[in-house]
């Protein structure tokens, strides 16, 4: 069986996230959607809250599953007895630091493979950061997320306040 594990902070998913995981889905018999419990980038939504939404909005795909994991993400991966690890590139800048991840799980575990899937042009410019940002200020996430991750982006962002 050829297992893969999709591994990413997912605060929160977007449709660039979902292009990726649909892809790589027809590639894998297994795929682990793995959200990283990464304090360190002080996520928006709990790990609870990101897994929540992605088994929502992939309830569809039978072969794929969510997770979340502490630790090396390599770790991970031999854990879970994947083969591929499946990273999702969406402008040529963010391969330097995906080819440098890729070289390092690759010395830490010569078996796992890392996969890059190219995003389709439309969602290039999409990041979590940019949805973020565009929730805060009540901007449409229409045409970035799914309407659940909409809703769940409005209730975080209701308490705030605005200058």
């Amino acid at each position: 069986m050829r297992i893969a594990i999709c591994p990413g902070s997912f605060d929160p998913v977007t449709f660039g996230h979902l292009d990726i995981i649909g892809r790589a889905s027809l590639l894998f018999d297994r795929l682990i959607v793995a959200v990283t419990r990464n304090q360190i980038k002080n996520p928006l939504f709990s790990a609870e809250e990101r897994v929540e939404m992605l088994k929502d909005v992939l309830e569809t795909y039978n072969n794929v599953e969510v997770d979340s994991f502490d630790g090396l993400t390599v770790d991970y991966a031999l854990h879970k007895k994947a083969k591929a690890i499946v990273r999702g590139l969406r402008v040529v800048s963010d391969f330097e630091n995906e080819f440098r991840m890729a070289l390092t799980n690759k010395k830490l575990a010569c078996h796992v493979e890392t996969v890059f899937l190219m995003t389709r042009g439309e969602y290039s410019f999409i990041s979590s950061s940019t949805v973020k940002e565009i929730a805060f200020f009540g901007g449409s996430l229409r045409s970035l997320v799914p309407p659940l991750v909409e809703e769940k982006l409005k209730h975080k962002y209701k308490y705030l306040p605005q200058s």
